[in-house]
């Protein structure tokens, strides 16, 4: 009999430990579902000002279509771009190079980088890379701490009896982290 309860209560402690664990499990999902969501929202704001920063540029630099057109059609395909987060950031740092030769660009336009719309886009646009960087920090915590849960012994046992799988991070190439419009007045 006293077997028999012992073997209970270990079967007991077993079950609320599994419990447990899947319950972190999807604790952790939902976070990264949410940092993503935050990531999202924050790209969407910069797809938004790139049109606006377009065609002020051009407004000075007409003669320079080819980066304007570049960027623009970069900025299309990281739009359109909805994968895994490791494919998304490809899309991603292509664009914010795009993105660095229209800056390198208005470098050569001492009246468009004295222009007060040009000036504030570049402000926001630097304000929304800090809330996106701040943002990727938070997602790829949250993917470490589901990869880390997923390899490790015995919690990997739930991560596959629960279908749970390790994430990808969404990193920039290191030039394109470099991007980020410094908002100079």
């Amino acid at each position: 009999m006293t077997a028999l309860i012992v073997l209970g209560g270990l079967v007991l402690l077993l079950l609320i430990w599994g419990i447990g664990h899947y319950n972190r499990f999807v604790r952790l999902r939902n976070h990264i579902r949410e940092s993503w969501s935050d990531i999202d929202v924050e790209l969407k704001r910069r797809y938004e000002l790139i049109p606006n920063l377009v065609a002020t540029v051009k407004g000075y630099a007409n003669h320079e279509r080819e980066v304007l057109e570049r960027l623009m059609e970069l900025r299309s395909r990281a739009v359109a771009s909805t994968g895994e987060a490791e494919s998304q950031a490809q899309d991603e740092s292509a664009m914010l190079l795009g993105l660095k030769s229209v800056f390198a660009l208005a470098e050569g336009y001492p009246d468009l980088k004295a222009d007060g719309n040009f000036l504030s886009l570049q402000e926001e646009l630097a304000l929304t890379e800090d809330r996106i960087a701040a943002s990727r920090r938070f997602y790829n915590a949250n993917v470490r701490d589901m990869n880390q849960l997923c390899e490790m012994f015995p919690s990997s046992i739930i991560a596959n009896w629960g279908g749970f799988e390790r994430g990808s991070y969404f990193e920039l190439a290191s030039d394109a982290e470099r991007v980020v419009p410094k908002a100079s007045v």
